[in-house]
């Protein structure tokens, strides 16, 4: 191997465009040949932090990460191995990991296991487009400029690593203390997400009725009839929500208007339209699925692989970006022509799209490290895929298709009516041109598509200011307040991208929102697009999180384990504090020691109270029967058992296990035989049933232990021909 120069890059797909940007290449094992340059690949990160092997024990917590290791990850070594081979022979090394803080730690750390102490420099690339890829290497910058990313990313790695096995095994073994089963899992982004559920649930369950009117009108201008609402006035009876409270006001405005003359205060048309919802990132994605088809977000991370990797029908599926860049807009023809040709249900709506038309989705200014999830040119045998693979793709290629439609044109009428002293408002809209909404007319609660109800499909554009009229009937109607509804997958997703709204701690809340500042769909959000589905499914695993229906709900367990917390756990505080420290360090203003030494104290303290104080965590386990304290199953060689968790203290009780319960009642000892007797020692034998076949019975000697002599059992008597049972 003699590349004078080795190009890393993050993925295989930017690898094959890399090469293509410098002419093409020959593929090898693991690399690409284009004579001077190797182009080789990461496979995401393909080291990982060593977990500690220390049994879990109190006494060894807290546990240190200081300094931390990292190892290959198994499954990619042999990939790593190339790497670190085509390293020996280069001469400079071209760093092409994504254009983020993950991205530029993927490609660091490789360099820093192989020892690497060539020159670097950075390739910034967003896009696998051509003629991005060569502006881009002829625009390189020295590496050395992002060694701050790269130590906020590793800070964040190390810190959720110390964090979530402290954490972890401080509450899980103080709850064990006091009987409970399983796991309690902590992590700094799975523990908030648990509160948002347990919080959202107290308050559904909580929420009293109350009532707040509305009045109504019907009017009567030109000949055309339609409805008005009241609008609230100053000095009016209103809940902090500008709603009316007082039904007495209510019912005397609705009979002061009834049947008298009106006037046109105002009327106003206005042309509008509206541009088609924007091509999906993952988590806009698993949104959708979720709302229309029921799919976890984890199944829809597996399906969109899928359709990335077996089939090559879609790009990059875990991007957090809903834009692409404006060079992509030249490939429209062929992916349309892609669409149409492996989905014969779009054909029509493809072949109509115009590719001339440039939505607002294209827009290079706004593609972060990945560009949106869009089809690719590769088409397929549709019947070939699975359902759920024909679904997400249908979806994903709906999304691309629609930026090619004219935009949805309509005509939008506000009138503002004066009646007896009083105010009504109405607005109504009028599509002029359909435009994309042709391709999402059966689509029923898209948030992006969705109607204001205030709004009435209704053509008022011929009334006009001045005009006087009647108000026709009015009433007054009593409605009745909601909760908020409990969670579905659709809306937790939602709710993830803008947890900073449930941050109580106004600085922290817009540190939240700066984070993502410039990532569209996000608004201080929590945990990644890539991650959620895998953190969203321990909660699932661990008994958390329970689906009722089309609900997520919290278990019993989980919310007795949020009660034992301390605030910082379950809130996403802590996710903004970190981003300010991680802040300064891709600033260059402290590093990823300082940050690790600083939890490892915080994480300290927190052990040291759980020690001392326990987790006060309701668990309904069974008392001991000879000192009262909870019993605990444990999982021993030959299967579980139970024991008292005042073992330390000198109870040594321990019980069987049936069926998940304590067997705290032994079965009366068998009787031995007085006709059959053991050859070997003659004492009396017992008929025992078979464990391994129902209905099935052997004989044992009542000596037992002393002898351990079996017989087979033929027809209830022991079988003495057959000697020794096996």
């Amino acid at each position: 191997m003699s590349g004078e120069i080795i190009v890393i890059a993050e993925k295989p797909e930017l690898a094959r465009a890399i090469a293509e940007g410098l002419g093409g290449g020959a593929r090898q094992d693991g690399f690409i040949d284009c004579g001077r340059h190797y182009v080789t690949w990461a496979i995401g990160h393909m080291l990982e932090l060593v977990d500690p092997q220390d049994p879990w024990n109190m006494a060894a917590l807290p546990i240190s990460f200081i300094p931390w290791e990292k190892r290959p990850v198994a499954k990619t070594s042999a990939q790593l191995r190339t790497i670190g081979k085509l390293l020996k022979s280069a001469r400079s090394v071209i760093h092409a990991g994504d254009p983020d803080d993950e991205g530029q730690l993927i490609v660091d750390e490789i360099l820093q296991w192989a020892g690497s102490r060539l020159p670097v420099q950075r390739l910034l690339i967003n896009d696998n487009n051509l003629k991005v890829v060569q502006r881009a290497l002829a625009s390189m910058r020295d590496n050395r400029e992002f060694a701050g990313l790269s130590a906020s990313a590793e800070a964040r790695s190390v810190g959720d690593l110390l964090y979530g096995v402290n954490m972890t095994r401080a509450y899980t073994l103080a709850a064990q203390a006091r009987g409970f089963q399983g796991v309690l899992s902590v992590g700094r982004v799975q523990t908030p997400i648990l509160g948002l559920v347990v919080r959202r649930d107290r308050d559904f369950e909580a929420h009293t009725k109350s009532y707040y009117y509305t009045v109504s009108g019907q009017f009567s201008f030109a000949g055309l009839t339609f409805p008005a609402r009241y609008q609230i006035g100053e000095g009016d009876p209103v809940d902090e929500q500008r709603r009316l409270i007082d039904r007495n006001f209510a019912t005397a405005v609705a009979g002061a208007v009834q049947g008298q003359p009106a006037r046109i205060a105002s009327a106003k048309t206005t042309a509008k339209e509206a541009a088609p919802p924007l091509p999906y990132n993952l988590l806009k994605l698993q949104t959708d699925a979720a709302r229309k088809f029921g799919y976890k977000p984890n199944q829809v991370k597996d399906i969109t692989q899928a359709l990335r990797e077996k089939h090559r029908l879609i790009t990059y599926n875990r991007s957090d970006s809903e834009y692409l860049s404006d060079e992509q807009h030249a490939d429209a023809p062929g992916v349309l022509a892609a669409v149409a040709a492996t989905v014969p249900m779009l054909a029509a709506i493809a072949q109509r799209a115009d590719p001339a038309i440039k939505s607002r989705a294209f827009n290079s200014q706004k593609v972060s490290a990945h560009h949106a999830i869009i089809p690719t040119e590769a088409t397929a045998d549709f019947a070939a895929l699975t359902e759920p693979e024909q679904r997400t793709y249908m979806l994903i290629a709906r999304a691309y298709v629609a930026q090619f439609w004219p935009a949805n044109q309509y005509d939008q009428t506000e009138i503002e009516i004066e009646v007896a002293g009083h105010a009504f408002a109405a607005r109504g809209k009028v599509v002029t041109k359909p435009g994309w909404t042709v391709l999402y007319k059966n689509d029923v609660g898209n948030e992006d598509i969705a109607e204001d109800e205030d709004t009435l499909a209704a053509d008022l554009r011929s009334i006009a200011s001045g005009m006087a009229g009647q108000c026709l009937s009015a009433s007054a109607d009593q409605q009745e307040t909601k909760p908020k509804p409990l969670y579905t997958m659709a809306t937790l997703l939602t709710d993830l991208t803008r947890v900073a709204k449930y941050v109580r701690d106004e600085r922290l809340r817009k540190l939240l929102i700066e984070k993502d500042k410039g990532k569209a769909g996000e608004h201080g959000g929590i945990g990644t697009p890539a991650t959620r589905d895998s953190i969203i499914a321990t909660l699932f695993d661990r008994g958390f999180l329970i689906e009722k229906g089309k609900n997520i709900i919290s278990s019993p367990q989980a919310r007795g384990f949020y009660d034992a917390l301390p605030d910082q756990a379950k809130f996403p505080d802590m996710t903004a504090i970190w981003h300010e420290q991680q802040r300064a360090i891709a600033e260059g203003k402290s590093d990823a020691m300082t940050f690790v030494r600083g939890l490892a104290d915080y994480v300290g303290r927190e052990v040291a109270r759980v020690k001392e104080q326990g987790l006060a965590i309701a668990i309904d386990a069974p008392p001991c029967p000879s000192c009262s304290k909870p019993l605990r199953r444990i999982k021993g060689s030959k299967g579980y058992f139970w024991s008292c968790t005042g073992y330390a203290d000198g109870c040594k009780f321990t019980a069987n296990d049936k069926a998940g319960k304590p067997e705290l009642v032994k079965a009366p000892a068998p009787v031995p035989s007085q006709q059959h007797k053991c050859q070997a020692c003659g004492a009396g034998l017992v008929r025992r049933p078979s464990a391994k076949k129902k209905g099935a019975f052997w004989w044992s000697c009542s000596a037992y232990p002393g002898c351990k002599q079996t017989y087979f059992d033929n027809k209830g008597q022991p079988d003495f021909s057959k000697g020794e049972r096996a």
